[in-house]
């Protein structure tokens, strides 16, 4: 069994009241945050140190027992005796600790080891001392026999801090961390709330980090995450709430184009992809921190096809073609439609560069046909740019030879 060990014991730094693991980074405890890590750890049993049962603690029970894990709070060290054997194993999250999963799961999840980090850079960051070259970096993994030992401490010991004794008294191996990942604020030790609020951003963006160069829309939609997401996740406002204000915007949209406003139904539009991707991002970010694993986002893929037909839509409405004597019914919703159609195949086609991520923004693609739209020949308009990206395509794609195997088939 695997058993993770938290506190919420630690008061904050230089003020009266209050704890370091209650302090909140994107609308969540640091002890939510540690428990997610837990759970992603595989943890079915879960210890919290705590002086009293206060709503954090009972939360977190909540959040344990819905995941399957047992829940047990613990006012001092000689209660973990019956709670740990031999044959587990314990993870150990500090008091205070924020840490990134994806860098923390690996090195919690290979073995045994007490995680350290570089003294100089560890004491200047709040982390304790272990020896003369090494800090505590906050967490452990440690064999259930090391609990064995704080029978033979007094019970008014700090847990966390006896079983950093008794790991390193133990020989469990140091796991030395390089000093990056503190310089980058993967790696953080918060203990007042200004330590938290200054976390929060840059937390943020760490967890909407792409690893391409962003589209305008995209890159638009993961500044609003930045700068509005603390006071989105604070208030608990959900990734669906803001995929509803993205629902109304495709309504308003399409409903502008059917009644003569086409520029407006098109940056409506616009507006309905840029707010679906800011909740995208943000169900990104509560899943990349563990917070809300498994959850999928409100709005995905269908609904860019939707917001795609509604540009269909009110482009053929716009279009001037079907009012010509003798045009054949539907003719008029032919370029948008093969204008859509290339948007969805050229990503597929040709080798990923900054340009192909253009293609996937519909906020681009609306702004474009509103300007089409107010200021220009808007058939005209569209057929150009239909043609442009079929040469654009001719240049960037590869020539490939006429035989799949020409090593093979050609003469000698």
């Amino acid at each position: 069994m695997r058993v993770a060990l938290l506190s919420l014991a630690d008061p904050l730094a230089g003020e009266t009241g209050g704890l370091r693991a209650v302090l909140t980074v994107g609308g969540r405890s640091l002890a939510r945050h540690q428990l997610g890590l837990a759970l992603a750890l595989g943890c079915t049993r879960v210890v919290v140190v705590a002086e009293a049962l206060i709503g954090e603690v009972i939360a977190l029970q909540q959040v344990a027992e819905a995941a399957g894990a047992r829940f047990h709070v613990i006012t001092s060290p000689h209660a973990l005796l019956p709670l740990v054997t031999d044959s587990d194993d314990l993870i150990v999250l500090g008091d205070g600790l924020l840490v990134q999963p994806a860098t923390a799961l690996p090195l919690l999840e290979t073995g045994a080891g007490v995680l350290a980090l570089p003294v100089e850079a560890g004491l200047a960051a709040g982390f304790e001392r272990i020896d003369i070259n090494h800090a505590f970096a906050g967490a452990m993994h440690l064999p259930g026999r090391v609990v064995a030992g704080l029978a033979d401490l007094p019970p008014e010991w700090n847990t966390h801090a006896a079983l950093l004794r008794l790991a390193v008294q133990g020989r469990v191996p140091l796991r030395a961390l390089p000093d990056a990942v503190l310089g980058d604020g993967r790696w953080l030790l918060i203990s007042s709330e200004e330590a938290a609020h200054a976390a929060e951003s840059v937390w943020l963006q760490l967890n909407t980090a792409a690893g391409h160069v962003r589209s305008p829309g995209e890159w638009l939609a993961a500044r609003i995450v930045q700068w509005i997401g603390p006071a989105l996740l604070h208030a608990g406002t959900r990734p669906w709430v803001i995929a509803l204000g993205a629902s109304v915007a495709l309504l308003l949209g399409f409903g502008a184009g059917w009644f003569g406003w086409r520029s407006a139904g098109f940056a409506l539009l616009a507006l309905a992809w840029l707010q679906a991707r800011v909740a995208q991002m943000i169900t990104d970010v509560e899943r990349r921190a563990l917070l809300a694993t498994g959850q999928r986002a409100p709005t995905g893929e269908w609904f860019e096809w939707v917001i795609d037909a509604a540009l269909v839509a009110v482009a053929a409405w716009r279009s001037d073609v079907a009012q010509t004597a003798g045009t054949p019914p539907g003719l008029g919703w032919f370029a948008a439609l093969l204008l859509i159609l290339l948007l969805h195949l050229l990503p597929r086609a040709v080798p990923p560069q900054r340009m192909t991520w253009w293609l996937h923004d519909r906020l681009v693609a609306g702004a474009l046909l509103a300007l089409f739209s107010a200021v220009l020949p808007f058939d005209v308009s569209l057929r150009v740019t239909v043609l442009a990206l079929v040469i654009w395509a001719l240049i960037v794609l590869p020539r490939r030879d006429a035989s799949a195997n020409p090593d093979l088939t050609k003469a000698d």
